[in-house]
């Protein structure tokens, strides 16, 4: 690790926190993934070999414990790594306030999709299997259609057709629902502009938005200059 030569705490800690990508590898640690192909999900254009290297850079700071159990390697924080935790709420919080501008290279549905599936407020779904399909109609085509599938208390993401009868679809753009799950607008603005569509019988078309929810980030209040004006 390079070094800043200097003896303020602050420089030392970033010694280790501020290579690219390692601050996201702690951030999903901290949302629970602990197997290599779930960190991947949560990083998905950070390359195998280059969060190998992080991992094992973590580890030897004692920011993150490597465990064995058979053929299976899990990953977890130490005392230290999670005492990061009110960090990247912090920088998540501040990374609303101020730099809230999404370009083109932001959106993408396979973290999208996965941040949604592990957030989501499962106590709010009906107690039998329950599919929502996703038609975001600014995807290429590879990547416009997803599925929610969610029974027995458990959540999965589908980028294929599971084969189960849908029980809404909501068809949208990338962007807005991008938009809804960060906070910067609601699913009340989408839907009364017309942003977002819900194919559904009409009880479940009312509960999508509550199934879906939006990301905790969304509860964090912007600034007055920032805030969504009246439509």
């Amino acid at each position: 690790m390079a070094s800043y030569g200097q003896f303020c705490p602050m420089a030392k800690a970033m010694e280790v926190l501020d290579e690219r990508w390692t601050l996201l590898v702690i951030r999903e640690l901290l949302l629970g993934s602990t197997h290599f192909n779930e960190l991947r999900h949560g990083v998905p254009k950070m390359s195998p070999a280059l969060l190998s290297k992080r991992l094992r850079t973590l580890e030897r700071a004692g920011i993150v414990r490597r465990d064995e159990s058979g053929r299976r390697t899990s990953y977890h924080l130490t005392p230290s790594g999670r005492e990061l935790e009110p960090v990247v709420q912090a920088l998540n919080a501040w990374g609303v306030r101020w730099i809230g501008e999404l370009g083109q290279a932001d959106l993408d549905p396979h973290l999208l999709l996965w941040d949604i599936r592990r957030s989501l407020p499962l106590d709010a779904w009906p107690r039998r299997r329950t599919v929502v399909e996703f038609d975001l109609n600014d995807a290429t085509d590879r990547h416009s259609h997803w599925w929610l599938v969610v029974a027995e208390g458990s959540a999965d993401v589908c980028d294929f057709d599971p084969g189960y009868e849908i029980d809404a679809r909501l068809t949208c753009s990338l962007r807005t629902l991008t938009e809804i799950w960060r906070g910067d607008q609601s699913w009340e603005q989408a839907l009364r502009t017309d942003l977002v569509g819900i194919e559904a019988p009409t009880a479940a078309r009312r509960d999508v938005p509550g199934w879906i929810g939006q990301a905790s980030v969304a509860r964090v209040p912007r600034p007055v200059a920032a805030a969504q004006k009246p439509l």
